[in-house]
């Protein structure tokens, strides 16, 4: 993506640009694939990543199950999952879909998109991990599209301990 001039749209907010398309693939696929180094990569710097439920957006209550402000977290984050977390082995498969265009401005994108994420225990048994959707602003940095803020909000309440990879 080359330059702000580029994640314009047309007022009707009918078209996700592919540049844009290709940031929410790389960034599932680099997290099923377990190349969680890659994650930060995928944000600017300030920006801001934070998990948190459905009930706390519609409560308008800023509480957050994981908040991110900077790149700095989340390589700590990834450093975490590294070194000091203990958990099962476990794979992540993210299903992305009705991705959308909520709001456009100069340099910005807003998007709003479902997710569906699949756990894939070592022995094989698989479970859904978690649903809910993103809420995002992309900015162009360079030549590619980063997350400015990827804000996830999971339709339900009951949190499983096992957030140790990124949603």
């Amino acid at each position: 993506m080359t330059g702000a001039a580029t994640i314009q749209l047309a007022a009707d907010h009918a078209h996700v640009p592919a540049p844009i398309t290709a940031l929410f693939a790389d960034y599932a696929h680099a997290i099923d694939g377990g190349r969680i180094e890659d994650w930060p990569d995928f944000f600017t710097d300030p920006c801001l990543y934070k998990i948190t439920t459905r009930e706390n957006v519609e409560r308008r209550l800023p509480a957050a199950i994981l908040l991110c402000d900077s790149r700095g977290m989340l390589l700590d984050r990834v450093a975490s999952v590294r070194r000091a977390n203990i958990f099962e082995p476990h794979r992540y498969r993210h299903f992305v879909s009705a991705i959308r265009v909520t709001e456009t401005g100069p340099g910005y994108i807003r998007l709003q998109s479902n997710y569906l994420i699949v756990r894939t225990m070592a022995n094989g048994t698989m479970a859904v991990f978690s649903t809910g959707e993103y809420l995002d602003k992309v900015v162009p940095v360079g030549d590619s599209p980063r997350f400015a803020e990827r804000v996830v909000v999971c339709d339900h309440s009951v949190i499983n301990n096992l957030i140790a990879l990124p949603i």
